[in-house]
Formats: C-alpha cells, sequence, structure tokens
C-alpha cells in the first residue's frame, strides 16, 4: 500500500496546497473578512455605529431603520483600469454589501444622523425620551 501522499512528497508546495485546500473545504469563511467592519457602542444617549467605508462615495451609501434594526447597505464600484492592464494584486473586495445592527431600542429615521470623514462612517441613533433612564426621587416619610 502506498502512503497517501507519495506522489505529493517530490513537491513540498504541494502537500501544502493539499492540506490549505482540506481547510478551505471545512471552513470557507476562514479569511473571508465581513464587509464594512463596524463598531458599536451605546450611551445614556444614543448608540454609536462606526464603519469602515475607504473609497465609497456616501452617495452610494444607504442607511435606513425600522424598529430596533439599522441597515446600512451599499456598494463599492471596481476600479477603472486601462484596456490591456494586467492586474498584480487585487485584494479589495467590490460589489454590493449589506450589515444590519439590532439596536437596544426602537428608533425612527429623524433620530439618526449620520457623517463620514476620512473614509469613517459614523451613525447616532438617539435614544427615545421614554427609553431614556429615569433617576427616581425618594420621597421622605
Amino acid at each position: 500500500m502506498l502512503y497517501p501522499f507519495h506522489n505529493r512528497r517530490r513537491d513540498p508546495f504541494a502537500l501544502m496546497q493539499s492540506v490549505l485546500g482540506d481547510f478551505d473545504r471545512i471552513a470557507p469563511t476562514r479569511g473571508q473578512p465581513v464587509f464594512p467592519a463596524v463598531n458599536v457602542w451605546q450611551g445614556d444617549e444614543a448608540v454609536a455605529i462606526t464603519a469602515e467605508l475607504p473609497g465609497i462615495d456616501p452617495a452610494d451609501i444607504d442607511i435606513s431603520v425600522k424598529g430596533n434594526v439599522l441597515t446600512l447597505s451599499g456598494e463599492r464600484k471596481a476600479p477603472e483600469v486601462p484596456e490591456g492592464a494586467r492586474w498584480h494584486r487585487n485584494e479589495r473586495g467590490y460589489g454590493k454589501f449589506s450589515r444590519t445592527v439590532r439596536l437596544p431600542f426602537a428608533a425612527s429615521d429623524d433620530t439618526v444622523e449620520a457623517r463620514v470623514a476620512n473614509g469613517v462612517l459614523r451613525i447616532v441613533v438617539g435614544r427615545p425620551e421614554e427609553d431614556k433612564p429615569r433617576k427616581i426621587e425618594i420621597k421622605a416619610a
């Protein structure tokens, strides 16, 4: 009986590629980051969401809020390259994207503010007055 990798022993890279291929079949999402990367934090007055969107025109971004779900979607367009040009490296992804963030409270469009600076989108969702924590006064007996 031959060792299963007998033919691959002659080429050390063939064995490595085979093993990496096995990993890709087991975990196909390995190495594929979610786009755009987001951070979410909450304060007493609002929830803030930041999303990294370098090179994307704000006109190509849609933000919507329904109940306690905020959806960020859009498209990163592929760069135009001259005819006959060859890629040497093409690591940035292009195409449509969508991220959904569950908010800790129901919100409406009029409490949402969005700004873009240096390729980072910052969305602030104001907390409704009725949902804000209130200090309860203790009365003396």
